[in-house]
């Protein structure tokens, strides 16, 4: 399965073998983007969500993610994090709140999945946090934003040719 680095010869799925790629500093950030009712993001806002601080708990719950990030995906290596931040912000003119987040290490693979695993994390906990009040909320857009590190070098969803913008719209 050519192209394909989780298979091997046979098309039989594999850890990636790392050992002997060289330690270099890498970086990854991901997005997402949780949409609910006006009132709902009120709720957020003015703190009078039930199950108490939701952006707190959930950038907590995104860090969490991505610590954990290969006991939810197979195929990823157990990663030394040396950094993890996860950033939450409300846009009431879109009804959303905004996930970020971006993971470090000096390592031989890289953190695009652990990025990726902290929003979709903190999305999900900001959904259970309000689904008492809006079950109809939709978590979208989750996607990488950007990396960098390793042979392949940087990447950004910015240039990428798909066209979308820096937040991948």
């Amino acid at each position: 399965m050519s192209g394909f680095t989780h298979f091997d010869a046979e098309g039989r799925a594999v850890m990636v073998d790392v050992s002997d790629k060289a330690d270099t500093e890498r970086t990854a950030t991901a997005a997402a983007v949780v949409r609910m009712r006006p009132e709902t993001l009120r709720l957020i806002l003015d703190g009078g969500v039930k199950k108490g601080d939701v952006l707190s708990v959930a950038r907590l719950a995104g860090i969490m993610g991505a610590k954990r990030t290969p006991d939810l995906i197979p195929l990823c290596h157990p990663l030394a994090l040396t950094s993890v931040k996860v950033d939450l912000r409300c846009d009431p003119e879109r009804d959303a709140v905004d996930v970020t987040a971006t993971c470090k290490l000096k390592g031989q693979t890289g953190v695009e999945m652990e990025a990726l695993t902290a929003v979709t994390i903190a999305a999900l906990t900001v959904y259970d946090m309000c689904k008492a009040v809006d079950r109809g909320m939709t978590i979208t857009d989750v996607r990488l934003l950007h990396k960098a590190g390793g042979k392949s070098g940087v990447w950004s969803a910015h240039n990428d040719a798909v066209g979308r913008d820096a937040v991948g719209r």
